[in-house]
């Protein structure tokens, strides 16, 4: 099944950051030989999931059926979206899941404001969880060989100037959501983004998922969104758990 491995290696390598890939970049991002890299391509590219335009790869419309597989046989996302359209009615900034994979939080669910610009992550964006709302309440669920663990496997650059790189610093922002019972990220993945997220448990109290809002500094400050929108985000974490 090595080339299985292979091949979903390559399919992970596109998102946001990479729309489309040459051969050697995708070589280079799984660290498959060019050969391996291309017979990979070739066989995708067959069977639809990726167009070639000569130089470059690129992902087909194909590849959603991997991501709504998971969305249509996981209860979780539909659960969860009529109490985030709720939420957000209340709020009106947008609102998310997000589920721990790996090193990173995945976004299932999304309401958004009709505005023309709606910050926050898209359902299937990922973040590193060392340093995002979302991330700091999942890993703060965990044990301490767990949040270790995944932490060892993270890497710490910085994304802004504000982003708590210091592995002692993102260990006490870790542990500072598990007493609190929710985590902020002031500007620290994006300028322009705040964010809070907290905690969804399941019926035995382990945590599923974590809720987050999404908002601007210049329209709350992180006192104001403490103040106004996480009680919101609280509700509507207690009303998905008691769903769940």
């Amino acid at each position: 099944m090595a080339g299985l491995a292979k091949g979903l290696a390559i399919l992970e390598c596109f998102g946001e950051g990479a729309p489309r890939l040459t051969l050697a970049e995708a070589a280079r991002r799984t660290g498959l030989s060019r050969a391996t890299a291309r017979r990979c391509l070739l066989t995708l590219l067959e069977l639809g999931y990726v167009t070639h335009d000569g130089r470059h790869f690129a992902p087909q419309p194909r590849m959603l059926r991997l991501g709504y597989s998971f969305l249509s046989a996981t209860p979780l996302p539909r659960l969860a979206q009529p109490v985030l359209e709720a939420i957000q009615a209340a709020a009106g900034e947008a609102i998310s899941l997000a589920i721990l994979d790996g090193v990173d939080t995945v976004f299932v669910a999304r309401a958004a404001p009709h505005r023309m610009v709606s910050v926050g992550p898209g359902i299937g964006s990922r973040l590193p969880a060392w340093c995002s709302a979302t991330g700091r309440v999942l890993l703060a669920s965990l044990s301490a060989d767990a949040i270790a663990s995944r932490l060892a496997a993270s890497s710490f650059e910085p994304l802004t100037h504000r982003t708590a790189a210091a592995p002692d610093e993102v260990r006490a922002r870790i542990e500072r959501a598990r007493a609190a019972g929710y985590a902020a990220c002031d500007e620290e993945l994006e300028l322009g983004l705040l964010s809070l997220a907290v905690p969804v448990r399941d019926l035995s109290g382990g945590v599923v998922a974590a809720m987050s809002v999404s908002t601007q500094p210049s329209r709350r400050s992180l006192e104001e969104a403490e103040r106004d929108l996480l009680p919101l985000l609280l509700e509507g974490a207690r009303r998905l758990s008691a769903n769940l």
